[in-house]
């Protein structure tokens, strides 16, 4: 499953929000999970995500003007593609936004 989130935000300024708040992307995972997260690159975080009994591995690309997240589903929760994938594009603006003051 590959997920565009378009944005106006330069690099340097998606890095720095998404490394502020890469915790709380179990937050907008259904049902609840765990995430782990690392940065083999400057413009790669890498995740395995634990939900439902399954454990998920997928990617978040810095692209100018976009960030995409691609996470590799099992068959198993392939029916599920459309509510995470609404899931994963409104996550994906909150961890965008600026930080609240």
């Amino acid at each position: 499953m590959r997920v565009a989130i378009p944005h106006n935000l330069d690099n340097d300024t998606v890095r720095q929000r998404m490394k502020a708040k890469s915790h709380e992307i179990a937050d907008y995972v259904p049902g609840g999970a765990t995430v782990e997260t690392a940065w083999p690159s400057d413009d790669r975080m890498s995740m395995t995500i634990g939900a439902m009994g399954q454990e998920v591995s997928g990617n978040v690309d810095l692209e100018p003007g976009q960030l995409v997240f691609e996470v590799q589903l099992p068959m198993m929760l392939s029916f599920l593609e459309p509510m995470i994938r609404g899931a994963v594009e409104k996550g994906g603006q909150k961890l965008l936004a600026p930080p609240k003051e």
